[in-house]
């Protein structure tokens, strides 16, 4: 069964991004984010950090807690759990 919050964030990505060539399907949970894989560049990442703190509340607060945290679905997952309200996590 797939992860709740994986969804939710692939569907994130691509709304936020307007990716019009990919379905949140096509993003696999362990796939670079930045670089290869969707080789997203460093305004993708600012623009996807925004609506994610606005989504969930958290606060990406430097570059390097941000290349951790987006270095694929599965990380940014990972790192959303240590830092939200459980009740902002969609089930």
């Amino acid at each position: 069964m797939a992860d709740p919050l994986c969804t939710r964030l692939k569907h994130i990505i691509v709304q936020t991004l307007r990716l019009e060539d990919i379905t949140p399907e096509q993003i696999k949970d362990d796939e670079p984010l930045i670089g290869s894989g969707l080789a997203l560049d460093s305004i993708d990442a600012l623009e996807l950090v925004v609506q994610l703190e606005k989504e969930f509340g958290i606060k990406i607060s430097s570059s390097e807690e941000s290349k951790q945290a987006l270095a694929s679905v599965s990380s940014l997952a990972a790192f959303i759990r240590t830092r939200v309200e459980p009740s902002r996590l969609p089930s």
